[in-house]
C-alpha cells in the first residue's frame, strides 16, 4: 500500500496522466458512437429532433470546425498555463510548481480540449459521401457538438480557475489543506503493535538492544526518501529475527553509502536481507508528503520567508502562513504521536523508528520565520499570538514547554532588532500575553471543588 501511494503521488504530479486517460476514453467513445450509428436505423434517428440531420458535407464541416478550434484552444490554454507557472515560480518559489502541476482543474481542462479534438478526428474519418457508399454518423456528430459546448464551459472555468489559483491566499490554503490531510493520515501511524501504555509493562516487554558496533545497511543510490514501507520492514525483521533502527526517515536525503538502517550487533545481515531492506525504502529525486509532514510545513515556511525578503517585503503573506501553521499545529497537538518502538504480533521489539515530536514540528514551523521576521513587529507579534492561541490545544507538558521555549526565542531575538520604544513596548505586550496564556492552568487541570 505504501509503494502504491508513493506511485500514485508521482502520477498526480505529472501533467500528462489525466489528459492521456481522457484521450483514451474519447477514443473508446468515438468507436462506440459510430457503431451505435450503424446499428440504429435512419428512420429512428430522424424521429429524434435533437440529433444532427445534415449530410456528409455538413458533418465534415461541423467535425472539422470543432477539431480545429479545440486544438487551437488547447494551445492557448497551454500557453496561459506556462505563463502562470512562470509567475508562480517567481512569486512563490520553484518548489511550489509541484502544486500547480498537481492541480486537477488544469489537467482536466487540457484533457477536455485534447480529447474533444481526438474524438472529432476519429469520427470524421468514418464519414462517407461517395456514390458507392454514403454514411453519416448522425449520433456521433451530435455528441461532438455536445462535447464542443462542454469544452466552452470548461474554458470559462479555466479562465476563472487560473486567475484564482495564483493568488497568494489560495496557494497557502491549498498547501494547508494538504498538510491537514497528511496529519490525518500519518498521526498516529502504526507499524506493527505499539507496546502497552504502562511504562513498567513497556519496559518488561521491550528489550534494550544495543546498536553500538551494529551492522549498517547503506543506500546504493542517492535521492530523497519519499516513504518507508513499514509493514514490509516489520515483516522482514520478524521473519529473520532482526531488530533494526531506522537511520533515514522520510524526507531525508541519502547518498550512496548513507546508512538506511542499523541492525543489532549480534546479527550480521546477508546480502539478500540487505537488498530486501533497501527495497523497503522508496527514494526519488524530490521530496513528497507521502510520509513527510515536514514537507508541507517547509512549503508554508518557504512562502513566509520569501514574503519577508527585502525584494518582496510582504508581511501580510507571512502572517497568513503563520495563521495556517497555527491551525495545523493545533490539529497536530491533539493527535497521538506514534511511539518510536514497533513490536510484532508477539510483542517482540522489531523496529526502532525515528520519533516525531510536536516540539520538532513546532521548531520547523516557527524558527525560520522568527529569524527572518524579527525586524517586523507585526510578524513577531503574530508568531507570539499563535503560541498564545496554541496553549489550549496542547495536551502534554512537554508540548507546553516547547511553546514556552519558542515564545522566548521569538521575544528575545525580535527585541534585539527594535530601536523604537513603541515597537519594543508592543512586542513586550505580545510576549507577556503569550507567556501568561502558556502558564495559565487549563480548565481540565483545575482542582475540583
Amino acid at each position: 500500500m505504501t509503494r502504491f501511494r508513493a506511485l500514485w503521488e508521482g502520477i498526480r504530479g505529472t501533467y500528462w496522466a489525466v489528459p492521456s486517460a481522457m484521450v483514451a476514453v474519447s477514443v473508446v467513445v468515438s468507436f462506440v458512437m459510430v457503431d451505435l450509428d450503424r446499428v440504429l436505423t435512419a428512420q429512428f434517428l430522424s424521429e429524434l429532433s435533437w440529433v444532427f440531420t445534415g449530410g456528409p458535407e455538413g458533418a465534415r464541416a461541423v467535425l472539422s470546425t470543432i477539431a480545429a478550434s479545440m486544438i487551437t484552444v488547447a494551445g492557448v490554454t497551454f500557453s496561459i498555463t506556462i505563463v502562470a507557472l512562470t509567475l508562480a515560480s517567481q512569486q512563490f518559489g520553484p518548489r511550489l510548481l509541484r502544486n500547480f502541476l498537481r492541480d486537477l482543474g488544469n489537467q482536466v481542462t487540457l484533457g477536455t480540449f485534447v480529447s474533444t479534438f481526438t474524438y472529432c478526428l476519429l469520427v470524421l474519418r468514418t464519414v462517407r459521401g461517395t456514390d458507392d457508399e454514403q454514411f453519416v454518423p448522425h449520433l456521433a456528430v451530435t455528441v461532438g457538438v455536445v462535447l464542443a459546448m462542454l469544452s466552452l464551459s470548461v474554458l470559462i472555468f479555466f479562465i476563472h480557475h487560473i486567475a484564482t489559483s495564483i493568488q497568494a491566499s489560495q496557494v497557502i490554503a491549498n498547501v494547508a489543506d494538504e498538510l491537514a490531510g497528511a496529519i490525518d493520515r500519518l498521526f498516529p501511524e502504526q507499524i506493527g503493535q505499539e507496546p502497552a501504555p504502562d511504562p513498567s509493562e513497556r519496559a518488561a516487554r521491550a528489550p534494550s538492544p544495543t546498536f553500538v558496533g551494529g551492522h549498517a545497511i547503506v543506500a546504493v543510490a542517492g535521492g530523497y526518501v519519499q516513504a518507508v514501507d513499514g509493514a514490509r520492514l516489520l515483516k522482514l525483521a520478524t521473519a529473520h529475527n532482526l531488530v533494526v533502527r531506522l537511520d533515514s526517515r522520510p524526507g531525508a536525503f541519502v547518498r550512496r553509502g548513507t546508512p538506511l538502517v542499523t541492525v543489532t550487533a549480534a546479527l550480521t545481515p546477508s546480502d539478500d536481507i540487505a537488498a530486501s531492506v533497501r527495497a523497503c525504502f522508496i527514494t526519488a529525486s524530490e521530496r513528497t508528503g507521502v510520509q513527510d509532514v515536514g514537507f508541507f510545513v517547509d512549503q508554508l515556511v518557504e512562502l513566509a520567508v520569501r514574503a519577508l525578503s527585502p525584494g518582496i517585503n510582504d508581511p501580510a503573506t507571512a502572517r497568513t502562513c503563520i495563521d495556517r501553521l497555527e491551525q495545523a499545529l493545533c490539529h497536530l497537538a491533539g493527535r497521538s504521536m506514534p511511539s518510536a518502538y514497533r513490536h510484532d504480533a508477539d510483542g517482540t521489539l522489531r523496529v526502532v523508528a525515528s520519533e516525531v515530536t510536536f516540539a520538532g514540528i513546532l521548531d520547523l514551523a516557527f524558527t525560520e520565520i522568527a529569524r527572518y521576521g524579527r525586524s517586523s513587529v507585526s510578524v513577531s507579534c503574530r508568531l507570539l499570538a499563535a503560541m498564545r492561541d496554541l496553549a489550549p490545544c496542547v495536551l502534554h507538558e512537554e508540548d507546553r514547554l516547547a511553546l514556552v521555549r519558542q515564545a522566548a526565542f521569538v521575544g528575545d531575538r525580535s527585541a534585539e532588532s527594535f530601536d523604537n520604544e513603541n515597537d519594543r513596548a508592543e512586542l513586550t505586550g505580545c510576549y507577556h500575553a503569550a507567556r501568561s496564556a502558556l502558564h495559565r492552568p487549563r480548565a481540565f487541570d483545575l482542582p475540583q471543588a
